[in-house]
């Protein structure tokens, strides 16, 4: 794994923060609450809230959500669905995820771009390298989504996932739970404290 060094004037001062842009990885299963299945609006939204605390700490934020709170295509695949297409629909959970985080952030008033490895430019924007870092660049949270474009292997491992094609400090995993959020937040200054 790649891990870009923090940004040599990014720790100037005390309101600054140690590393100028992170990716996080949010479990899909985060997104579902106590519920077994889907998206539940008040966890998504304590979410969004949370990223938003770091986001308006300055820190350019990567997100990667899985989608294994709406479908696995590992587990279709084990119920005799053609492998290929269990993980595309895997891939589309992602988007579904993707796009219910951009709406609660953009509620918040975080400006948020949808990426995809998959086109689907009605509903995304196609993963373009330079767009992504100048969005960036220009504040918005990035959510990728639909990665990778090729089934038949976990839904974002990292060292294959898009976003590691954008500098970024991978940050923390958030597993069913976003108490890592708070680390996020407290450790923003304190590299060593941190873990990929």
């Amino acid at each position: 794994m790649t891990v870009s060094p923090p940004d040599a004037t990014a720790a100037t001062a005390d309101n600054e923060t140690t590393y100028k842009r992170v990716l996080l990885k949010i479990s899909g299963e985060a997104l579902m609450g106590d519920q077994g299945y889907g998206l539940h609006p008040p966890t998504v939204q304590r979410i969004a809230e949370e990223v938003k605390s770091v986001h308006d700490l300055g820190v350019e934020i990567c997100m990667v959500i899985g989608g294994g709170n709406i479908f696995r295509g590992l587990q279709g695949s084990a119920q005799g669905m053609e492998r290929t297409t269990a993980d595309y629909m895997g891939m589309l959970a992602t988007v579904m995820n993707a796009l219910g985080m951009q709406a609660a952030l953009e509620e918040l008033g975080v400006f948020t771009r949808v990426i995809s490895a998959i086109p689907m430019d009605q509903v995304c924007e196609p993963y373009i390298r330079r767009r992504a870092v100048r969005h960036l660049e220009k504040k918005r949270v990035c959510i990728f989504a639909a990665a990778p474009a090729t089934p038949i292997s976990p839904p974002t491992p990292p060292p294959r996932c898009a976003p590691m094609k954008c500098p970024a400090r991978p940050f923390s995993r958030a597993p069913r739970s976003m108490g890592s959020m708070t680390r996020i937040r407290s450790n923003m200054r304190m590299p060593n404290a941190m873990t990929p």
